[in-house]
């Protein structure tokens, strides 16, 4: 399992297109997402006092595009991106998340 931090409203766009899509698939080249270990330090550092946020719970092997680990050197830990869109069947669970 892997884990994606968006907004309510992202999320809900994405249930009205049929797939998720986070502004650094543009950017980068892949969609940035955490294990469940990485989830307390991502919310840290890039999401405190930010509201209107939802966890996406990622099943990686009922994703369609390709998952690869890199190293965020800024950290020094391997993170888990998605080079391509997120299938929604992939997305198994959906919680709030309060920072």
């Amino acid at each position: 399992m892997i884990y994606h931090v968006t907004t309510k409203t992202a999320w809900n766009d994405a249930l009205q297109r049929g797939f998720y899509e986070a502004p650094s698939l543009h950017t980068e080249g892949f969609i940035h997402n955490s294990t469940k270990e990485q989830v307390p330090g991502v919310l840290n550092r890039y999401y405190k006092g930010k509201t209107d946020l939802v966890l996406l719970h990622i099943e990686e092997n009922k994703l369609i595009s390709p998952l690869k680990y890199e190293l965020a050197p800024s950290v020094n830990e391997m993170f888990p991106h998605v080079f391509g869109p997120i299938n929604l069947d992939a997305v198994v669970g959906v919680a709030e998340v309060h920072t």
